[in-house]
């Protein structure tokens, strides 16, 4: 088949955007493990749900991989040791979502083996019950970004099934590239964990979506699935925002999720494929989530890289391992361009939920806003099929009853409508304020 026709016919949703990839860094990059650091920054809260409960005390010994926190909830999950050490407080820290959170501080102890010695195969359980629990124990979550915690999308309610899994390797993204080189280095991995996914859920079928422009990706899927027919590699278009769930769903099934319904409301469920090779580990090695791997990349680093980083390593310690920020580096982004969030400080910690870290010199968006020429382009941008521009107009004017109408609630805050937007309105941040206008209106009827 030629590139022309592969591309012509790749599979995709309606709308969205195609920023420039930025891609080429580090996409070729393979994976490096980073060293030990003295401190270990622990937040609590580094997932979607309640925070995690300390089972450790200040002045506690600890051994990589041991339980520090349990889970807080149902929706909440379990938090281990990166390293072998002491812990010497828990105190308020500085979250990369600009706020303080209570966190376990590690330090680390300079004369231990740092070495994780895996408990060994845990084998699959027997029972439902069991196989939710142990991922909840072992703190694993969407590696995508949202960190949502995934025993959750495995324990299916009472009524519903699941007919279908779908795994997201798009990495749509600009810049990041982590899922990118997980799936060419450990495509075993990643199709073993969606095996143990697709028998939990008594799925029929399933799906790895990954964009074209990660052929080397595509072809070592493929010969790990090795012509298993209940899993296709399907080659998508290269476009944002390919990877989100709706949208991944609706490329590969041609299925559209109900405004304010869930992908389980159409016997589908999605997992990232860093999640995947997370639940192959603990099952065949016993191994909970405590590291991850984070690009670190953009114009402003002097040595883009992919690196598997301990949960909890400080930002400036991993910056410098990449031999730190160059001249001139105006924004420190973690996550991508699109969605991720601009630090004030380096001095916040790795969490479960960073996928990138990127140094930019000229910010994405550097002018000035202008007023709104009515040009539609958000509209077109939108892949919810909102109409960005007017509500946040209705925002700017506090009404909420009208911006909940128009369902602003299934914006996921893409940030489509901003990159297409030729007047440099904020338009997803405006998105952000409403849904804070309906829980404020909401709190106080």
């Amino acid at each position: 088949m030629s590139l022309f026709k592969m591309f012509a016919q790749a599979a995709t949703f309606r709308h969205g955007v195609h920023p420039p990839e930025h891609k080429h860094a580090t996409e070729g990059l393979a994976i490096e493990r980073m060293g030990f650091v003295p401190e270990y920054v622990l937040p609590l809260s580094q997932h979607i749900g309640a925070p995690s409960k300390p089972v450790v005390s200040v002045g506690d010994k600890v051994v990589r991989g041991q339980l520090l926190a349990g889970p807080g909830g149902f929706i909440s999950t379990s938090l281990h040791a990166p390293v072998t050490g002491t812990v010497t407080a828990i105190e308020l820290r500085r979250h990369p979502n600009g706020k303080e959170a209570l966190s376990l501080v590690l330090t680390t102890d300079p004369f231990a083996s740092q070495r994780f010695v895996p408990t060994g195969p845990l084998g699959i359980p027997n029972t439902t019950a069991e196989l939710v629990q142990r991922v909840q124990d072992a703190g694993i979550v969407g590696l995508g970004g949202a960190a949502f915690p995934s025993h959750v999308k495995l324990a299916v309610p009472e009524g519903k099934k699941v007919r279908f899994v779908l795994l997201n390797g798009c990495e749509c993204e600009p810049y990041l590239t982590c899922d990118h080189r997980v799936m060419v280095e450990r495509p075993d991995a990643v199709v073993r964990g969606l095996r143990i996914a697709m028998a939990q859920l008594n799925a029929e079928k399933a799906w790895i979506g990954v964009e074209n422009n990660k052929p080397d990706a595509i072809k070592a899927l493929r010969n790990a699935a090795d012509g298993d027919p209940t899993i296709e590699i399907v080659g998508l278009e290269v476009k944002y925002p390919q990877g989100a769930e709706k949208m991944l769903i609706d490329a590969v099934l041609h299925k559209e999720v109900p405004s304010g319904k869930l992908p389980l409301d159409l016997e589908i469920v999605v997992h990232n494929v860093g999640t995947a090779a997370a639940l192959a580990d603990l099952f065949d090695a016993g191994t909970p989530l405590i590291e991850r791997v984070v690009t670190v990349t953009g114009p402003g680093i002097r040595r883009p890289a992919n690196v598997l980083v301990p949960i909890g390593t400080p930002v400036r310690a991993l910056v410098e391992h990449c031999g730190g920020l160059l001249p001139g580096v105006r924004q420190v982004i973690l996550g991508g361009p699109m969605m991720g969030m601009a630090q004030k400080t380096l001095d916040v910690p790795v969490t479960k939920g960073t996928s990138g870290v990127l140094a930019l010199i000229d910010p994405a968006r550097d002018a000035d806003e202008q007023p709104c020429i009515r040009c539609g382009r958000c509209l077109e941008a939108c892949p919810m099929h909102l109409n960005p521009q007017r509500l946040a107009l209705m925002v700017r004017n506090e009404r909420a009853a009208e911006v909940e109408a128009l369902h602003i609630t299934d914006c996921f805050e893409c940030a489509s409508c901003s990159f297409a937007c030729p007047s440099n309105l904020p338009l997803v941040q405006w998105m952000r304020v409403g849904k804070g206008l309906i829980k404020q209106k909401k709190a106080v009827s």
